[in-house]
C-alpha cells in the first residue's frame, strides 16, 4: 500500500461528514478504535503497574469488576472492528482497531498478571488517559454530533492531532505535573501549621457547603490568574497556545502549554489544600473540572441566556475565544460569570455567537514548536 496503514487510518478518520453516516461502518470503526486503545492501556497498566499505572487508581484496578470491564471493552473493540470491516469499503479503521485489540489480548487481556519490573518511582498514567478518554470522549463526541452548534464541523477537524497529543501528554505526565503543581501548596502548608484549627473548622462544614466554597475560591483565584496571562506579554505567550485553536470542541480545551498546566494546577490547589477542604470534596471538584472544561469548549448549541448569567456555559466561554475585537480580554471566569460583571470584563450578547476563533498572531503548529513559542518570543524581544 502506497499510503500505509497509518496514512489510510488518518485519511479515514478525517473523512468528510457525508462519508460517515450510519450504515457506512465509520462509527463502528471509530468506537472500536477507542475501545481497543483503552483496552490496551488498561492491560499495560495491569501488566506493568510500576511504569504505566497511577497509584491513586489502585483502588479502581483492584475492584472485582474492573477486569470484567476490561474484558467487555476488548470484546466491544473486536465486535465493532469486525462490523466496520464488513460495512466499510475502507478497511483502515476496523483493521487498526483489530490489530490493537489483538495486541492487548496477546499481552494477557483481562486476565493479565503483573510482571516483575524495576520500580524507579516514575510512572506514566496510561490508565488515567484511558479513563479520561472513555469518560469525556464517549460522553461529548456523540453529543456534539447530535446537538452541534456548527453542523459542518467534523469530529476530526483541523488540528485534532495536536489537541489529542496535548490530551495524551497531560494525562500520561500526571505524576510530574502533580509534583510541580503541588510544590507551592506543600511549602505553604508547612509554613502555616498554626492554621490547624481553622482547617479543622472548614473540614467539619457540610459537604455541599465545602464544595460550593471550593468552587468560589478557586474561581476567584483562577479569574485573576487567567487575567494575568492575558495582561503580561511573557505569560500571554503560553496562553496564546490555548487560544490558537481555530475550532472549538471538547478536545480543544486540552490544548494548553505544559508550563501553563503546571501553574494553573498549582494555583488551583492552593485554596483546596491551604483551607483544609475534605479530600472527598477536592476529588469531586477535580473530577467536575475535567468534565466542565470539556463542556465549556464543546461544539454544542444552546444560547442559555438565563443560565449563562449564573454559570459559565459553552456560548459564554466561546466568546472568550472569539476572534472579534469585542471578545478580546473578556469572560475570564471559569465557573461564575458574575465575577466578570463585577470586574468589568463581561461580554455575553443575547443569542449571539462569535464568528470565529483563534488569535491574530502567528502561533506555530505542532507540539514542539508551540512549546518553544513563548521562549522564542522572550529572546526575540530581548535582542
Amino acid at each position: 500500500m502506497k499510503r500505509g496503514l497509518v496514512g489510510n487510518l488518518l485519511r479515514d478518520l478525517e473523512a468528510p461528514i457525508e462519508a460517515r453516516g450510519f450504515g457506512t461502518g465509520w462509527f463502528a470503526g471509530f468506537f472500536s478504535l477507542v475501545f481497543a486503545v483503552a483496552g490496551l492501556c488498561f492491560v499495560a497498566a495491569l501488566r506493568w503497574p510500576e511504569w504505566f499505572a497511577m497509584p491513586q487508581l489502585e483502588l479502581v484496578r483492584g475492584q472485582a469488576g474492573f477486569r470484567a470491564f476490561v474484558h467487555i471493552t476488548l470484546l466491544a473493540a473486536y465486535g465493532l472492528a469486525l462490523l466496520s470491516l464488513l460495512l466499510r469499503p475502507r478497511k483502515a479503521l476496523g483493521a487498526t482497531a483489530l490489530i490493537v485489540a489483538l495486541l492487548a489480548t496477546l499481552l494477557g487481556g483481562a486476565a493479565v498478571q503483573p510482571s516483575e519490573t524495576h520500580d524507579w518511582g516514575i510512572f506514566f498514567g496510561i490508565d488515567f488517559f484511558a479513563l479520561n478518554m472513555i469518560a469525556t470522549g464517549l460522553m461529548f463526541a456523540p453529543i456534539e454530533r447530535i446537538l452541534p452548534h456548527r453542523r459542518d464541523q467534523r469530529l476530526f477537524r483541523t488540528e485534532w492531532r495536536e489537541d489529542l497529543f496535548y490530551y495524551l501528554v497531560s494525562s500520561m505526565m500526571v505524576q510530574l505535573i502533580t509534583f510541580l503543581a503541588l510544590a507551592p501548596s506543600t511549602f505553604i502548608m508547612a509554613s502555616t501549621s498554626n492554621f490547624g484549627q481553622f482547617r479543622a473548622w472548614v473540614g467539619a462544614l457540610p459537604w455541599l457547603v465545602q464544595f460550593a466554597a471550593a468552587m468560589l475560591l478557586t474561581d476567584l483565584v483562577q479569574y485573576w490568574f487567567h487575567r494575568a496571562f492575558h495582561r503580561w506579554p511573557f505569560l500571554w505567550g503560553f496562553h496564546a497556545v490555548h487560544h490558537s485553536a481555530k475550532s472549538m470542541d471538547w478536545l480543544a480545551g486540552s490544548r494548553m502549554h505544559f508550563v501553563e498546566i503546571i501553574l494553573l494546577r498549582g494555583v488551583t490547589s492552593l485554596p483546596l489544600l491551604t483551607f483544609g477542604f475534605a479530600p472527598s470534596v477536592m476529588q469531586a471538584y477535580i473530577a467536575m473540572v475535567y468534565i466542565y472544561a470539556s463542556l465549556v469548549h464543546a461544539n454544542l448549541r444552546g444560547d442559555f441566556d438565563r443560565l449563562g448569567r449564573f454559570l459559565v456555559t459553552p456560548r459564554f466561554h466561546h466568546w472568550h475565544h472569539g476572534i472579534e475585537d469585542v471578545a478580546i480580554d473578556k469572560n475570564f471566569a471559569i465557573h461564575f460569570p458574575w465575577l466578570d460583571r463585577l470586574f468589568g470584563t463581561h461580554h455575553f450578547p443575547k443569542g449571539e455567537w462569535p464568528s470565529g476563533y483563534g488569535v491574530v498572531e502567528d502561533v506555530p503548529r505542532g507540539y514542539r514548536a508551540q512549546f518553544a513559542y513563548p521562549f522564542r518570543n522572550l529572546f526575540s524581544r530581548k535582542s
